[in-house]
């Protein structure tokens, strides 16, 4: 059994992690944080007996007294890189769902996990059909150069663009390269009409009630256009992917990004 701690238990996300982890027969749920924690049991939150387990509002206490060997953690962008040192210094494996994290927070991550010998693995996405649009759009990328990218979330996600939209447009860019898209005298009647924009990639961010995770990959070109859709109707949709990375990232090297990388 992997020994398995949640952090943000509490949060939508949170509380999804804690049903795969009890409902998985090789996984063990052993501890819980959050930081809004009334010490509720796990098996009362997610609708099961008592597990005798609780939630506690401090990491490295709930750590040291739970001993996991792997955290995962969907909290937000403010909080997700001192529970990341916390977990490695403390020889823990983190699984990482939480988006924002930028380029010096990934080699910082890095570093920690050379100096104390320990993997982690962070994905802007966990649901497998989402790596499957990612791949395909950077297939279609090679053919069809031309592309913009529409992502779609509940209106409580604080980042914008989305890490998978991110992902993706890195992705396009290696196949690609760097293309100015669209007419050269283009200009915006409002700041951001034509949203962001990576190697010549527009992104474009919609939040709104109603949406759980989007993502529309539009391609143009001679007389046709193609899209690549992805929807997660519910959060249940990327459990299957935090269940495998919490079985593989004991067997990993190092940082892990993008749960692409444990699929093969």
């Amino acid at each position: 059994m992997i020994r398995v701690m949640v952090c943000g238990a509490y949060g939508k996300m949170g509380l999804e992690v804690l049903k795969a982890v009890y409902n998985d027969p090789q996984l063990s749920i052993v501890g819980a944080v959050d930081i809004k924690s009334d010490f509720a049991d796990i098996g009362q939150l997610i609708g099961v007996e008592k597990l005798g387990v609780t939630v506690g509002n401090d990491l490295e206490t709930v750590i040291k007294e739970a001993k996991p060997q792997v955290i995962v953690d969907f909290t937000i962008p403010e909080a997700v890189m001192s529970n990341i040192r916390i977990a490695i210094k403390n020889g823990v494996c983190p699984v990482v769902g939480t988006t924002g994290l930028s380029e010096e927070n990934m080699n910082e991550i890095r570093e920690l996990c050379e100096q104390h010998k320990v993997s982690a693995l962070i994905s802007p996405n966990f649901s497998i059909g989402a790596i499957l649009m990612m791949r395909l759009s950077q297939e279609a990328a090679k053919y069809l150069p031309h592309v913009e990218i529409i992502e779609l979330h509940h209106d409580q996600k604080l980042d914008a663009p989305s890490g998978t939209a991110i992902r993706t447009a890195k992705l396009i860019a290696q196949s690609r390269g760097y293309l100015k898209q669209g007419h050269p005298a283009e200009f915006e009647k409002y700041e951001g009409a034509r949203g962001g924009e990576l190697s010549g990639i527009r992104l474009h961010s919609v939040r709104l009630p109603g949406y759980v995770a989007h993502q529309e990959v539009i391609f143009g070109g001679l007389g046709q256009t193609l899209t690549i859709r992805h929807d997660s109707i519910s959060r249940e949709s990327f459990m299957p992917g935090v269940v495998l990375a919490c079985k593989k990232v004991l067997t990993l090297e190092g940082l892990v990004f993008g749960l692409e990388h444990i699929l093969d």
